[in-house]
């Protein structure tokens, strides 16, 4: 086992974790551990654009898009954050442009910007172009750019090292009133070397973790097979808690029967949904801004239009995304992917036939609790000292119950700044925290236990299991009914796991290994977000119950916090604790939300 020193660690190489690592680079000794080469991270994924109210094609400013935020996200929105992240967007943006990001551009040379779901002028009276953009590429450029400016700085990275445990102690400490609790403070992470299956372990004064979503729990997604949750689920299994995980965005035009996006930017552009009569059906769910509405809206209002019979197809299971009064040079400068993902994947021409589209798992809008900083929480108001976060593994409550297209590159971009300034700050005058006497002990003994397990069950069948059963349950509509069948279905492959085994035994690029804990990460988050909705009595943002289809204000305005926990049961799942966070609101108070 080898033992590494840095001043900063950085987990996951996508865009929040090289933007952390930019700046952090620059003030400490900084290492990037990234299970990817870092441009394959998920971010190189996002195609539509990354907001800012730059106000160069239309008349905007940084309040409607607080505004638009916040009601997007169905006042579960911590408004500070939003503030500050629609405050910081335009440097945001015009950081990435002066690193050398290719936006699209205007006839005068300014960065161009479109529509987008759910951005609006003037507090919701019409759509607002908001939306920067290179072509329908932006997350790859993104990842391109900020690689590039990570070399230039010099940023170390160790690719395709699995960061399987994070290193946590705890101490006695007192609070201000006097009460006892303890203090957990970060001394660094234990990471799995795929190329040699040796362990490494990196002390750290602090810890960045930038590790992505979760959306391989669900088997309809956009997500790539990467995309475990492994950030969320080490976090969990030490002790800190997971807010708001009963939240889960299902993007509306993933193609249908794959998952694989299409962007929002189609919609943007022009671009209209139909059913199976032709008809444009969103102006009946949001008459104003019509297929531009939230993506929660408009994922339920498809799911709907199918299961009353207007789907189109030989199944009637999908609905129809129609670009074929656009001109195709139009498409071809503006969305030159989505359409060849169509041509590739359908065998569907955009430009004389309409593209099968149905809502895919998309994007985590809970996950590790964070304040403005990027700095961990331990509890509702403690923080681990020399802990971060940020990107989609981390849950500032930027998003509420429900994300506005765009803002996730927004997010990385503001938060991940944010975090590596922060680390970087932190490390200069703290010390290391002394690491435990075995530190690699139970990533050992984790590993050890897979590799030698002697089973008959395969990862495989597992997962595509527990995938089945969060489409089927836990999708876009859900009930106490399908939740709960969701949660049995969960514990008996949690049983089942415990019977594992895997047909590689050796050490180098051992893939079948890390797939094995992977789907232990997998297990654990699905429970969580089970729990979760089935404890979130009322229907809000991503979270649409059938049985509760209304917003309760009264007794559901607050965040979702649970936590691992042996001596605790929550609906009737021994080993999870509940809690909950307040909002924070500044300026806006909840109101109906139309469209």
């Amino acid at each position: 086992m080898q033992v590494h020193k840095y001043d900063v660690v950085i987990v996951g190489a996508g865009g929040a974790g090289m933007r952390a690592a930019i700046e952090s680079g620059q003030r400490a000794r900084t290492a990037v551990l990234t299970k990817l080469y870092p441009t394959r991270s998920h971010t190189g994924a996002a195609q539509g654009g990354m907001c800012a109210a730059l106000a160069n094609v239309e008349e905007d400013n940084w309040e409607w898009h607080t505004f638009d935020t916040v009601k997007g996200g169905d006042y579960l929105v911590d408004q500070d954050a939003a503030e500050v992240m629609a405050k910081e967007a335009i440097d945001a943006v015009l950081d990435l442009e002066k690193m050398g990001l290719p936006f699209n551009r205007t006839p005068e040379g300014r960065i161009d910007q479109r529509r987008f779901g759910g951005h609006t002028r003037d507090h919701g009276k019409a759509p607002v172009r908001r939306a920067c953009y290179a072509a329908d590429r932006t997350g790859h450029m993104i990842l391109q750019t900020l690689y590039q400016n990570c070399v230039k700085h010099n940023v170390e990275f160790y690719n395709e090292y699995y960061v399987l445990d994070l290193l946590i102690v705890e101490e006695d400490a007192v609070r201000e009133d006097g009460t006892p609790y303890q203090q957990k403070r970060v001394a660094g992470v234990v990471s799995y070397d795929l190329a040699s299956g040796e362990l490494h372990v990196f002390q750290a004064k602090a810890v960045v973790f930038a590790t992505g979503g979760a959306g391989k729990v669900f088997k309809t997604t956009s997500n790539a097979h990467t995309l475990t949750g492994d950030g969320m689920g080490i976090a969990f299994r030490r002790g800190l808690p997971l807010e708001d995980m009963e939240f889960f965005q299902f993007h509306p035009t993933g193609l249908a029967g794959l998952g694989i996006l299409l962007s929002e930017a189609a919609r943007g552009e022009g671009a209209i949904l139909r059913n199976s009569e032709g008809e444009r059906f969103m102006e009946r769910y949001a008459p104003t801004i019509k297929d531009l509405a939230p993506r929660d809206i408009v994922a339920r209002s498809m799911a709907n239009e199918v299961r009353e019979g207007r789907g189109a197809g030989p199944n009637k299971d999908y609905v129809l995304l129609d670009l074929t009064h656009l001109e195709p040079a139009h498409i071809d400068a503006k969305l030159p992917d989505i359409t060849e993902f169509a041509r590739t994947y359908l065998g569907v021409e955009p430009y004389t036939e309409p593209v099968p589209v149905y809502p895919t798992a998309h994007y985590a809008m809970g996950g590790v609790p964070t304040n403005i900083k990027g700095e961990v929480l331990q509890d509702n108001e403690t923080i681990v000292p020399g802990l971060y976060a940020a990107g989609e593994v981390a849950c500032v409550s930027v998003h509420g119950s429900n994300r506005l297209g765009t803002n996730s590159l927004l997010d990385i971009n503001v938060f991940g700044k944010r975090s590596g300034i922060a680390a970087a700050e932190y490390a200069k005058t703290a010390e290391f925290v002394e690491l435990p006497e075995d530190p690699a002990a139970g990533t050992v003994a984790l590993l050890d236990a897979v590799r030698n397990s002697s089973g008959t069950e395969r990862i495989a069948s597992i997962r595509a299991d527990l995938q089945e059963t969060m489409d089927a349950n836990m999708q876009v509509f859900r009930t106490a009914d399908s939740i709960a069948a969701a949660l049995a279905d969960i514990e008996k492959l949690r049983e089942r796991y415990k019977n594992i085994s895997i047909q590689d035994k050796g050490k180098r690029f051992n893939l079948d290994l890390l797939e094995a804990v992977e789907l232990g990460f997998l297990l654990d988050l699905a429970e969580v977000m089970t729990v979760a909705a089935l404890h979130r009595k009322e229907s809000r943002g991503g979270h649409y119950r059938e049985d509760f289809p209304d917003r309760d204000d009264v007794n559901f305005m607050k965040h979702s916090m649970l936590y691992r926990d042996p001596d605790a049961e929550t609906e009737g799942i021994k080993g999870i604790r509940f809690g909950t966070k307040p909002v924070v609101f500044t300026r806006y108070e909840p109101m109906e939300r139309k469209y």
